[in-house]
């Protein structure tokens, strides 16, 4: 008896922001797992920013989602069925099944996750990508030294929250940057952050520029668009910027408006001698055990603290990634298919 599994495919490639119309649900029939094949049922899908570039038919560091295909993401599942030796029926595993109820995989591309260490959804978050994201882009690329200031855009999010965090437990002064008074507010009582400001005040480059009376030494860039300008003219000497993300820019459909900034940044880089380096976490993939051991410990410890926004049910997917792209998310964002 076969399998059914309930997908969301892309429907059409977006010009600009996404919507519903972009997605189709569909169900199919799944063979019987093959060797070394499992049977999945997924538990929890994550939902992530990078997914809007794999919608469009664009040259970039992955391939596209096909037309028709199914949109792919991160997912803690069940086995249900297995022919390998590695699994059994029952076994929570991390895999890349995307969005969907049940999926067949290959065990070689599955990792055991172990519940004794918290909710398995933090498998996709804080114990995930999002964390080991966090993790090797600022120790490797911003390397805080202590007594320094780190700026982070986006900083209630899962790779934001988790940036300034690190960086307090490595010495730094922690600038949180989000959008929204309940945000900003749980930046410092919630994560720890020393400062937290929102980039949608009027006054954000001056609270900015008040926040970091000895200048920036590492900002952590997420976002782009306005926070980035107001970060450029306070980077010290040598300053690192590790470019994790640009969200601003990710619905863009041309350059923005406005004078030309690229000679004011390479004037910049030139004569403060700055460092920026744009990263994929899979680059630093050597560091995952490292990751896992210090971020486990730091959790049990209550150093790194994380927040979850949860939605239920696959069909909710759509709605959700839409709203994430627009900031409505606050915390990692996930969906609990089953």
């Amino acid at each position: 008896m076969s399998t059914i599994s309930r997908q969301i495919t892309l429907a059409s490639r977006p010009h600009g922001e996404p919507t519903l119309a972009n997605f189709a649900t569909v169900e199919t029939a799944l063979p019987a797992p093959g060797p070394d094949q499992v049977l999945l049922k997924i538990r929890y899908l994550s939902l992530d920013p990078y997914m809007r570039g794999r919608m469009n038919d664009a040259k970039s560091y992955a391939a596209p989602v096909p037309i028709g295909g199914v949109m792919e993401g991160g997912t803690v599942a069940e086995v249900l069925a297995s022919n390998s030796e590695r699994f059994r029926p029952g076994d929570i595993v991390l895999s890349h099944s995307g969005w969907q109820s049940h999926a067949i995989a290959d065990a070689k591309d599955l990792r055991k996750v172990d519940p004794s260490l918290g909710p398995i959804s933090t498998a996709v978050g804080v114990l995930g990508m999002p964390g080991m994201t966090a993790y090797t882009g600022l120790l490797t690329i911003g390397q805080p030294k202590e007594g320094e200031t780190v700026v982070v855009a986006a900083a209630t999010g899962p790779v934001g929250s988790a940036v300034g965090q690190i960086a307090r437990i490595k010495g730094a002064r922690a600038v949180g940057i989000a959008g929204g008074a309940d945000k900003v507010k749980a930046l410092t009582e919630e994560f720890g952050f020393d400062v937290a400001l929102d980039h949608r005040s009027p006054t954000f480059k001056e609270d900015l520029k008040k926040a970091c009376p000895n200048g920036i030494d590492v900002y952590f860039e997420n976002v782009g668009g306005h926070v980035f300008d107001a970060v450029l003219p306070l980077l010290n000497f040598f300053a690192r910027i590790p470019v994790c993300g640009l969200i601003a820019q990710y619905n863009a459909t041309s350059l923005p408006d406005g004078p030309d900034r690229l000679p004011l940044l390479m004037r910049d880089a030139l004569t403060k001698r700055l460092t920026i380096r744009g990263f994929i976490v899979r680059d630093f993939a050597d560091q995952s055990k490292a990751f896992f051991t210090d971020m486990s410990r730091w959790i049990a410890e209550g150093k790194v603290k994380y927040r979850e926004d949860v939605v239920e049910g696959l069909d909710a997917a759509p709605e959700a990634f839409i709203g994430l792209l627009k900031g409505k998310n606050f915390g990692k964002l996930v969906v609990k298919v089953s």
